[in-house]
């Protein structure tokens, strides 16, 4: 007989909780902690966010914010009058429009 997903799900707990299992977990009988930012999160985004975490990956705004910084870093390192200077101001300007366009759009804008 098939049993439904969440029929699985209970019967997968309780053999945890057969084998002590959930009793080894360093949370157990603990509150859950909010992760940091989990408020300011918009609801909708909350769990993709989640999962993005999990799996060890930020959103995209966040790699844009780390581009941005390492960009900037190069650029305190050159010559500002050079060619290639004037090039990564460029690609920095288009970076912080594309981080302030996503932005707005998280916001709902």
């Amino acid at each position: 007989m098939l049993e439904t997903f969440d029929q699985e799900i209970a019967a997968y707990i309780r053999r945890s909780e057969e084998s002590g299992e959930l009793r080894r977990a360093r949370n157990w009988g603990k509150p859950l902690e909010a992760d940091e930012g989990y408020e300011a999160t918009p609801a909708d985004l909350r769990m993709g966010y989640k999962i993005l975490k999990n799996a060890g990956v930020v959103p995209p705004e966040v790699e844009i914010m780390k581009s941005l910084h390492a960009m900037r870093e190069q650029l305190s390192a050159l010559e500002p009058g050079s060619q290639e200077a004037q090039a990564l101001r460029q690609e920095i300007q288009k970076a912080q429009l594309t981080l302030a366009l996503q932005m707005d759009a998280l916001r709902g804008g």
